[in-house]
């Protein structure tokens, strides 16, 4: 902290110094000259810096409902960089371990830092290499908000932000929808909102594909907030529960965009736990050890028992002694069900990436490298199964099943912005690492999942994880029963749409 308040007041100084020489001082490198457009902009935010606070004042609610959204994607103690950040006060709110804004008004600056002591301030051009160079990165989250519609070049600005950035970085964008334009500077022209220069016009597509061309990879979008006053709490009602809604969220003021670095992705991951939760499935433990392929050099296969009554865990126990040649370890589950049988092997495991494999083996062990790969190759960040793709055997599904997980599919779509195909396909793949952080964040969801797959989804969707559907070929069990009712847990997963849209959607 103390090295970047000295850059700083090094670069404060060295602006004072081209002002007054005409020359910049020595190793350092000059600001680059702004465009017109530009020029005209940092004129605007300096007349109307003293008036700032009270613009946002009278623009409370609208404020209020975009943090709220932000607070959800940024969870607080996270080192955040705010580009574009005026006075401050939206990095504030996101309650920062560390928080850095950068603003090329020195005006605003200067009321920020007496606003927000405890938060770091940076004048200058963020469209400028030098004034990223001198920030102290990287950090967890970069939010640039509404400044994208200030810049000159949108893609080069998103290029510049990746030596800011680790594999965990996400960069969240918001803006205005342009659809909201005409109504927008109709307001600033009855005094109902602070005035501002013509902005760039970029719909949610846009920002996907700027964020393409500079490398960066769409996690997820959202559009929000369809009333932008309280009106007596029919504001608040409108954008907690319609702004949300398919068809009604095409005209939301707001959207964001979250995506990640990928020219820090990482292939780093060198080993894996395959975890294999089995209750009543003595017969496909052997075929379980024999048909997992050596995907990479080192793989611990992780067997846990949920009170079984037909000796899985005595077949275990001699299948681990039939395979001296494989790193096999044997658990017996302390409470009852998947979810509590995974997460206690997830937290006695070593590899690098993580791997649930159903005892049952429908989904056939011979595709677990095709995960592992999607993983390594940085493709995703949170690899599900898909059984609803290509063609499963006979028998492998019944129809009524078959009819309910393609509805929740589509539901659990809709929630997380992120596309599903199958929600309960028991076959999910992470690394350790996002394992830890979902796990540090699970307090947020509560433990109402008894299968598991939905404490893995929501917690990946709540990290913004890049979730990839990966197509398998479902099989029918050789052996052993389901232990899945169609109509109680079908209840219980319609329980969870309501419990998810509340605590992801409804916020």
């Amino acid at each position: 902290m103390a090295e970047l308040d000295g850059q700083v007041r090094q670069d404060e100084h060295a602006q004072q110094q081209v002002a007054a020489t005409g020359a910049p001082a020595p190793g350092l490198l000059s600001p680059r000259p702004l465009s017109p457009r530009k020029a005209a902009i940092l004129d605007h935010a300096d007349r109307f810096a003293a008036e700032r606070a009270g613009w946002r004042d009278k623009a409370a609610f609208f404020h209020g409902e975009d943090e709220c959204y932000l607070r959800f994607l940024i969870p607080p103690g996270s080192r955040v960089l705010e580009i574009g950040c005026g006075l401050g006060d939206t990095l504030a709110s996101l309650q920062p371990s560390y928080g850095v804004g950068i603003d090329f008004s020195e005006a605003q600056i200067a009321i920020a830092r007496t606003r927000h002591p405890n938060l770091t301030f940076i004048s200058g051009d963020a469209e400028d290499a030098a004034t990223l160079s001198a920030v102290n990165g990287p950090f967890d989250v970069i939010l640039v908000l509404d400044t994208i519609g200030s810049l000159d070049d949108c893609q080069q600005f998103i290029e510049q932000l990746h030596p800011l950035c680790t594999r965990e970085t996400r960069l969240v964008i918001g803006y205005f929808s342009h659809l909201w334009y005409p109504l927008l500077k109709a307001a600033e022209a009855m005094g109902l909102r602070m005035p501002q220069p013509e902005q760039n016009v970029l719909s949610p597509a846009d920002l996907r594909n700027l964020a393409v061309l500079a490398d960066f990879d769409p996690v997820k979008s959202e559009q929000r907030v369809l009333s932008p006053l309280r009106l007596a709490g029919i504001g608040r009602f409108a954008n907690r529960f319609l702004s949300v809604l398919p068809g009604l969220r095409a005209l939301s003021l707001r959207h964001y965009l979250v995506s990640r670095s990928m020219r820090c992705v990482s292939d780093d991951v060198r080993s894996a736990t395959v975890v294999v939760p089995a209750r009543n499935e003595r017969g496909n433990i052997e075929p379980a050890v024999q048909r997992i392929a050596a995907f990479c050099s080192d793989i611990e296969i992780i067997f846990i028992e949920g009170h079984s009554k037909d000796g899985t865990y005595e077949e275990m126990e001699r299948v681990r002694a039939a395979f001296p040649g494989h790193d096999i370890k044997l658990m017996r589950q302390p409470g009852k069900g998947k979810a509590d049988a995974v997460f206690t092997a997830f937290d006695a495991a070593r590899g690098d990436v993580l791997m649930i494999l159903d005892a049952d083996l429908t989904m056939p062990p011979e595709q677990l490298p095709k995960f592992f790969e999607a993983l390594r190759s940085g493709k995703g960040e949170f690899i599900n199964g898909s059984r609803l793709v290509y063609p499963m055997d006979e028998g492998a599904m019944r129809f009524l099943n078959l009819i309910a997980n393609k509805t929740f599919s589509y539901l659990f779509s809709w929630l997380l912005n992120q596309r599903y195909t199958d929600t309960l396909c028991g076959t999910k793949v992470l690394r350790r690492s996002d394992y830890i952080r979902l796990k540090a964040g699970k307090a947020y969801f509560g433990d109402f999942d008894p299968f598991g797959d939905f404490d893995l989804i929501f917690g990946a969707s709540k990290l913004n994880l890049k979730s990839i559907d990966l197509p398998i070929r479902y099989a029918a069990r050789s052996y052993g029963e389901t232990q899945i009712s169609r109509f109680r847990h079908g209840w219980m997963l319609l329980k969870m749409v309501v419990f998810a849209f509340f605590k992801i959607k409804a916020i």
